[in-house]
């Protein structure tokens, strides 16, 4: 009964005027953002983040968590009409979604993908708000040393599910904890790599280094290929899908909501893995699996379920432990954190207004993303057919304006350009910027429970081991650093980057 009251004073905080508009501006943006090819939430979050900062931590964090969620539903759209990933997670479905275009039933799969990640979305908010209770209540017995070894186990997992190099990923995670170091020692108080620059004393910026990777660094990419767009909007009628279809989809729903689910709460899961897997297991649980890749409805189905699941199921993690399981995540941990408020387990208690007000924000944006989603295809129909040169240079301009505001620095406008080539680069020689941004946030966090494991033990490090929980995260980590080495897991891991990429 005390989550229904909890989730009764969240709908009283997401109801009201101010905060409804603000999410439905999230998931409104959010949807935006996933049909424009090549530029992402994690860059719409950047950009409009500074603009939070004169609003209430409630309002701001149910609009940049509507962008997220939301952008899961548009992607969806691009790949069906265009066969272009408006989001990385829709990649897998441009391949049954496109054919089916083809087929003239654009309408169906655009019908069952808005409504599979309705399903997706709200199954995924119950998750959440049965299982975070319950996981800050055991979080709240976590001291430094499990923190240190759980987030070293969240960098290893992601560093795992990388594609291509495992020695990339480690060396992407660990300049990313090195310029997390950057400014003042949070125990001496004293400068650290800063090579005497004032502008360096504070840290480095997230907002900027997030905008350059995955801002500056996509519109380098994009303006390198040409993108040949042939839009089947003639099409687009008949949303609804037929008795046939919701027969074939229907196992396919509830499977890629639990998969997507579970997958969403683990350290570099996300929606992109969840969507993959959860295409390869309806192909191979198929009587049919021929009829994948030709128009087959499962496969639109299951991954656009699977994607959403996953996206409701990361801010688990978030919220309970204080540990952001995506590069998304730990964009809203830092505006958490502009905003004065720690997620972890005394949020419930400290901040319940603000913790169940997300939550129930996500019952409505998930309700508003269905009634959008529907009507205005023929709107985002439109707006396919404008050419990436105009795109581009409002995009830079919005990121330029974006990394300024921040602190009014033109220092931080060069560091996003600077970041931006670097993650040009990256892309070009294989090196992936997740594990980069994720290691940024979490170093200092990573090294001050190390720290403080230290001065408890004076020194000892046997206090990780002698530690159970601590104990069983390293062992997992040491285990999926040296599989590599063991054939079975190495072939398996091999295999998931090889259908990822």
């Amino acid at each position: 009964m005390d989550v229904f009251n909890s989730l009764w004073l969240g709908l009283g905080v997401a109801m009201q005027p101010m905060n409804l508009l603000f999410c439905f501006a999230g998931v409104f943006i959010g949807t935006l953002i996933g049909v424009l090819p090549g530029i992402g939430p994690v860059a719409a979050m950047s950009l409009l983040l500074p603009i939070t900062f004169n609003i209430t931590p409630e309002a701001a964090i149910i609009m940049l968590s509507g962008i997220y969620y939301g952008s899961m539903y548009g992607g969806s759209t691009t790949a069906i009409l265009v066969n272009i990933p408006g989001e990385a997670a829709s990649v897998i479905t441009c391949l049954d979604g496109y054919q089916m275009a083809r087929q003239g039933r654009a309408g169906p799969a655009l019908g069952m993908a808005a409504i599979g990640s309705f399903i997706a979305g709200t199954l995924a908010v119950v998750g959440l708000m049965l299982l975070a209770p319950t996981l800050a209540r055991v979080a709240v017995k976590f001291g430094p040393a499990e923190y240190f070894s759980l987030m070293v186990l969240g960098l290893t997992i992601l560093v795992w599910l990388s594609q291509g190099s495992i020695i990339k990923a480690l060396i992407m995670a660990c300049l990313g904890v090195v310029l997390g170091l950057v400014g003042i020692d949070s125990i001496t108080a004293m400068p650290r790599l800063t090579f005497d620059q004032m502008q360096l004393i504070d840290g480095l910026g997230l907002v900027p280094i997030v905008m350059g990777l995955f801002g500056i660094a996509e519109i380098l990419n994009n303006l390198e290929q040409r993108l040949d767009r042939e839009v089947f909007q003639a099409n687009v009628k008949g949303l609804m899908p037929s008795r046939d279809d919701w027969k074939r989809s229907a196992g396919p729903i509830a499977r890629g909501s639990v998969l997507g689910f579970f997958l969403g709460i683990l350290p570099g899961g996300g929606a992109v893995i969840s969507s993959f897997l959860s295409y390869a297991m309806e192909k191979r649980l198929s009587k049919t699996p021929e009829r994948f890749g030709k128009g087959a409805i499962e496969g639109v189905a299951g991954p656009e379920t699977a994607n959403n699941a996953a996206a409701g199921a990361g801010f688990i993690p978030l919220l309970t432990l204080g540990i952001p399981p995506n590069v998304v995540m730990a964009l809203l941990l830092g505006a958490f954190i502009v905003h004065g408020v720690q997620p972890g387990p005394l949020m419930m208690t400290q901040n319940p207004q603000l913790f169940w007000g997300v939550v129930a924000s996500m019952y409505i944006g998930n309700a508003m993303l269905l009634v959008l989603n529907m009507p205005l295809i023929g709107l985002w129909v439109q707006l396919l057919k404008v050419p990436y040169k105009i795109l581009f240079p409002m995009i830079l301009l919005f990121c330029v304006i974006g990394a300024y505001s921040v602190s009014n620095q033109v220092f931080d406008v060069y560091l996003m350009l600077g970041f931006g080539v670097l993650g040009w680069l990256m892309k070009k020689f294989g090196f992936e910027p997740a594990p980069l941004v994720l290691a940024f946030v979490l170093g200092p966090m990573l090294e001050n429970n190390l720290r403080k494991s230290m001065i408890l033990s004076q020194g000892d490090f046997m206090m990780f081991l002698e530690r159970p929980i601590s104990a069983v995260c390293l062992a997992c980590a040491v285990l999926l650093l040296v599989s590599p080495l063991l054939p079975i897991f190495n072939k398996q891991r091999k295999q998931l980057a090889t259908e990822e990429s």
